[in-house]
């Protein structure tokens, strides 16, 4: 009964340039489910027998009331074939917003031919009056349903939020109205080329799909062109087609403008969550990644508290009683030497003097004594790394710029370690002829950089006499150590030998 009263309602304002009752049966044959196709089609009917009873219709006639009664089985069919292969939807989006248009532009020109055939006088179809009258009928009924199905579409989808209502309500009242009232004004006041002030609705049209989407497209559209349409009613069809292309262009382009504005506002407030999500992740990754360095940190520090301590008591209970072995020795040497057994003396002197050696080297190897007696510096030019190099018959070369003494004991003992394995493996397996070393230490802002550069003119890693699991081992524990410390770890190979680069980032507060 609703959709009879509104289908007579708008049967009575209904214009040459549009056909409103058209849009109302687009629409809610699209909005409404199958199975109340057959209560609308039958209240269309019963409201056209009403409106030809009751002589309301201008054009009258049986005639004119059989026209009429096939069109909603028309529209209807046509738009179960359409929803079977490319169905239209009014959610708004710019694909279904094109899909829909082309769904209108079908059926209004299905149901156009249908009321044509029915209602012309019979002729060639092809005729020039014939084409005419087509064409007017299919951008009226088009027209009516550009206008009418999106407010019904959005009547009953209603609103995102309450701040976009308030917002267009806002604009409805500062800019809708005042331009509407202003657009009627010049028609019904008659001024020279006041047709054309038509083209205002297009912008107010435009105005509301750019600030409130489709939506509000469908709205301005209704509201501005609905008494322009009303008014333009003139009696030659030249100027009533040129009405209508106007009106189907500007809703077809606002309709398709607030659609692409929606789906862009959409995807904005999607990338914005999405990068709140990866900010938040990124944020938590950052915290996990300085979580991992300082418990790295403490285990490099840690390690080198447990090899201090190994040292410790190496030097003080091996060392002393390797010490204590050698004094007795010398003091039952005269003895054994008397009893002929002068040899084993010796031989005993030389077992323990081998022993205090490799005590030595253990005890540098857990915790170097140029470093902790002479600094970074000091260990690096001087000392068993030098040493090492020269007793090898290489050349070794270091060059050191800034202040070393400014980086605190987990990185001075990290370069020291790291200068060492290289010098170790490049002794035992390059066959180089240089080895060089070149540390820098500068402040920017906050922080110390420190950048690490170890080379040599070796054969590198391939032909290397070591097995691949034990140099890897080796490059292992430094990239272990730097990484421990938040630093990056790039070892390179070339013609020219083996290059190990090491950049790591020291707070200042920590130095």
């Amino acid at each position: 009964m609703g959709y009879a009263l509104a289908w007579l309602g708008l049967s009575g304002i209904s214009r040459p340039l549009l056909d409103l009752p058209a849009g109302l049966r687009f629409g809610a044959l699209l909005l409404a489910p199958k199975r109340l196709w057959p209560w609308l089609i039958a209240a269309e009917w019963s409201a056209v027998v009403l409106l030809h009873m009751t002589n309301l219709h201008p054009a009258g006639g049986i005639s004119a009331m059989l026209s009429m009664l096939p069109q909603p089985l028309v529209a209807g069919l046509l738009l179960l074939l359409l929803q079977r292969h490319a169905p239209p939807d009014a959610t708004g989006r710019p694909e279904r917003t094109a899909r829909l248009l082309l769904a209108a532009l079908a059926v209004a020109g299905g149901v156009s031919l249908l009321n044509a055939a029915l209602t012309l006088p019979v002729g060639p179809l092809y005729s020039g009056a014939f084409l005419q009258a087509l064409a007017r009928l299919t951008l009226g009924n088009f027209v009516g349903i550009v206008l009418l199905s999106p407010l019904l579409a959005v009547v009953f989808s209603g609103w995102p939020d309450a701040a976009r209502v308030q917002a267009l309500m806002h604009d409805l009242v500062l800019v809708l109205l005042p331009a509407t009232s202003l657009l009627l004004l010049l028609l019904i006041g008659r001024f020279p080329l006041a047709r054309y002030a038509l083209g205002l609705s297009l912008v107010v049209a435009l105005f509301f799909a750019f600030r409130h989407g489709w939506r509000g497209a469908s709205l301005a559209l209704f509201v501005a062109s609905l008494p322009v349409s009303l008014l333009l009613a003139p009696a030659d069809h030249a100027s009533a087609t040129e009405g209508q292309l106007f009106l189907a262009i500007a809703g077809t382009g606002a309709l398709l403008l607030g659609s692409s504005t929606d789906a862009l506002r959409q995807t904005c407030v999607s990338l914005a969550l999405q990068n709140a999500r990866l900010a938040n992740v990124t944020q938590r990754l950052d915290q996990l990644a300085r979580q991992l360095e300082g418990a790295a940190r403490r285990n490099l520090r840690e390690e080198e508290g447990e090899r201090k301590r190994i040292a410790a008591e190496l030097h003080d209970e091996l060392g002393q009683n390797l010490t204590a072995i050698q004094i007795r020795v010398k003091i039952a040497q005269t003895r054994l030497e008397s009893a002929g057994l002068g040899d084993v003396a010796a031989s005993i002197n030389d077992i323990v003097a081998t022993m205090r050696r490799s005590v030595r080297g253990l005890l540098e190897s857990l915790r170097p004594a140029a470093l902790n007696e002479f600094g970074l510096t000091s260990a690096l030019t001087e000392g068993p790394l030098r040493e090492l190099i020269r007793s090898a018959g290489m050349d070794y070369r270091v060059a050191i710029h800034g202040n070393a003494r400014s980086l605190d004991e987990a990185m001075r003992v990290t370069i020291y370690r790291i200068v060492q394995e290289a010098a170790t493996n490049c002794v035992r397996h390059a066959r180089a002829r240089r080895f060089g070393v070149r540390l820098r230490v500068g402040r920017r802002h906050d922080e110390w950089l420190i950048l690490l550069d170890v080379r040599d003119d070796g054969v590198g890693l391939v032909g290397s006499g070591e097995s691949p699991l034990a140099l890897g081992r080796g490059l292992t524990g430094m990239r272990e150590r730097v990484l421990a410390l938040g630093g990056t770890f790039r070892l390179t190979q070339g013609s020219q030998g083996l290059r190990l680069r090491i950049l790591i980032r020291q707070p200042h507060s920590i130095a």
